[in-house]
């Protein structure tokens, strides 16, 4: 099978450290075709980071029906457009975020989420809250430290999520810990091992539940609410967008 991961910013770099964490979880039969938009934000910490990184994600997606792929990941932890992204093609698409939260609640009964800037606390529990899980989430962690500042100084942002996550587990109860950025993959094994708790990064759990509902044969359901979007013109910028882009 062909698993689309898609890394929705820009950052090259990035996306070939979230090639390497996809591959190492991907059976010997299953391809990864790593991408970043052409467009769109060079990393993702804001709502408008967010929102503008979009258009280039499902862009993506729509690309991939021509590529023979087989299902989608949106690597990044706020999930972005994942709802927009299903309605473009039948095939299965699922978010880092969205991936980890429901591994980690058949591996444990509370858990924490460490990630990146102050700032996105908030987007990340309205996101938890979503997936109804803020009653198993006890926490959201932050560091100083920005996106891109893990792939500067990995042993700074090791040292972070060590803190963070040693935090987790003796003060929120935490029993498991949730990387919440996709750029956190390389971490995931030191920390379980020094934290005595399941680490879960994102990216290899949202492969292998893509891996799984291919084999199972399900795709996305197009009976309503992901039903393909109706016929309609775009103008402007988002003209390309329109609906006889979306191959069905």
């Amino acid at each position: 099978m062909k698993i689309k991961v898609i890394n929705p910013n820009t950052t090259i770099a990035m996306t070939k450290g979230i090639e390497e964490a996809a591959k190492s979880a991907a059976r010997s039969d299953t391809q990864i075709l790593a991408v970043s938009p052409k467009m769109g934000p060079v990393s993702i910490e804001s709502y408008y980071d967010e929102y503008l990184s979009i258009p280039g994600v499902i862009e993506e997606v729509i690309k991939g029906e021509e590529e023979g792929v087989d299902a989608f990941v949106i690597a990044c932890y706020g999930d972005p457009g994942l709802h927009a992204a299903r309605e473009v093609t039948d095939k299965p698409v699922v978010g880092i975020a969205e991936a980890s939260v429901y591994l980690a609640s058949i591996l444990a009964a509370r858990f924490s989420v460490v990630t990146v800037l102050p700032r996105i606390k908030t987007m990340l529990e309205e996101l938890v809250d979503s997936y109804g899980m803020h009653k198993r989430v006890v926490n959201i962690r932050t560091t100083p430290m920005g996106v891109l500042d893990f792939e500067r100084d990995p042993e700074a942002g090791m040292e972070l999520l060590r803190l963070e996550g040693r935090k987790a587990v003796e003060e929120d109860h935490a029993e498991a810990i949730l990387l919440g950025c996709a750029g956190m993959a390389e971490f995931a094994d030191s920390l379980e091992k020094e934290l005595g708790v399941p680490v879960i990064d994102g990216v290899v759990a949202a492969v292998k539940f893509a891996e799984s509902i291919v084999d199972l044969g399900k795709k996305t359901s197009k009976l309503k609410t992901y039903k393909y979007p109706e016929k309609k013109e775009y103008i402007g910028k988002l003209a390309s967008f329109g609906y006889s882009s979306i191959k069905k």
